[in-house]
């Protein structure tokens, strides 16, 4: 286990009372890598916190999540994994790796601090999407001293029917093999995105430069890993500790901008979501929230309060 080089808090991009350090961890063969850690601190001292890990073409910037944790007494730690937001460098592929597990070294180096720099020891994960992914996986592996995981739309299964679950994913794993970095054909009509940004159809401020409304280039070598990781967890993990899974009430694939864009998830299918989300631990909660988005503390207000009910009631019944 590696718990990486830390320099020091600045303030972070968000203002204060966001304060940011970076996680310098070893080199791969772009050149120096990094990861990013931020946190906003409860009004007062405590021993609880919570650690965040964002999905695919994404970063840290869901200040309100932040602010409802604060208010219950939780330090709030986010982490932008390498080559995401804040992490991602100039020399650097956006968001690439061939392996899920490269990501465990800035998980390590996060929890590390959280935990024992730090002295929390009561630490609730929390991830979104394709986090929500990596960070089953390493929990089950590293089994970290947590009181709880709240995972929101977490990516566990390949959409797209049994075709690409089935042919395409090895069409994917014998080409990513040879040519990792060969990017996957596909287009992105940009409707997520445009739901979320307040300067289109949503209320939330973010760096289009980190998360830009079409998405990034998806390579082979990446969608492979992200195939791997799902036979991993579809096998069955025990992440030690209880496990809460939100979603939207279902999926659409809207083909313009509506009503739609905003009451659905239009990323990911919820009955995967559904149907995978015990083979997380042997003690899963899963709620469906009506009308909610793919990051469902980021829907529209009547399904962002009833999440975040939920994950007040969970809390209350199972780690608080």
């Amino acid at each position: 286990m590696t718990t990486g080089v830390f320099d020091e808090l600045v303030p972070d991009v968000l203002g204060e009372p966001y304060l940011a350090e970076t996680i310098s961890l070893p080199p791969d063969e772009e050149g120096p890598v990094v990861a990013t850690l931020v946190v906003r601190r409860a009004a007062e001292p405590t021993t609880k916190a919570v650690l965040y890990v964002h999905g695919f073409c994404d970063y840290f910037f869901q200040t309100a999540y932040a602010e409802w944790w604060n208010e219950r007494g939780y330090d709030f730690y986010a982490l932008d994994l390498r080559k995401y937001g804040r992490s991602l460098r100039p020399h650097q592929t956006p968001n690439y790796v061939t392996d899920l597990r490269d990501h465990f070294g800035e998980l390590d180096a996060a929890f590390h601090r959280v935990a024992e720099r730090d002295g929390h020891d009561h630490v609730v994960l929390t991830a979104h999407s394709t986090g929500g992914l990596i960070m089953s996986l390493w929990a089950n592996e590293r089994q970290p001293a947590a009181a709880g995981m709240v995972l929101n739309s977490p990516w566990l299964d390949m959409q797209g029917g049994r075709l690409m679950q089935g042919l395409g994913t090895s069409v994917v794993k014998q080409i990513g093999a040879r040519q990792p970095s060969r990017l996957i054909p596909r287009t992105v009509g940009g409707h997520y995105g445009r739901s979320l940004h307040v300067d289109h159809a949503g209320e939330w401020p973010f760096n289009t430069d980190w998360k830009p409304l079409d998405s990034f280039p998806v390579s082979f070598g990446w969608l492979s890993a992200i195939r791997r990781g799902h036979a991993e967890l579809q096998a069955g993990l025990e992440v030690g500790c209880p496990v809460l899974v939100l979603s939207s009430g279902g999926t659409r694939w809207p083909k313009e901008m509506g009503d739609d864009v905003h009451n659905f998830d239009v990323v990911l299918e919820v009955p995967q979501i559904r149907k995978w989300s015990t083979a997380i631990g042997r003690h899963v909660t899963y709620i469906a929230i009506e009308g909610a988005r793919h990051d469902v503390v980021l829907s529209l207000p009547g399904p962002r309060a009833a999440a975040y009910a939920e994950i007040d009631r969970w809390m209350s019944t199972y780690v608080d």
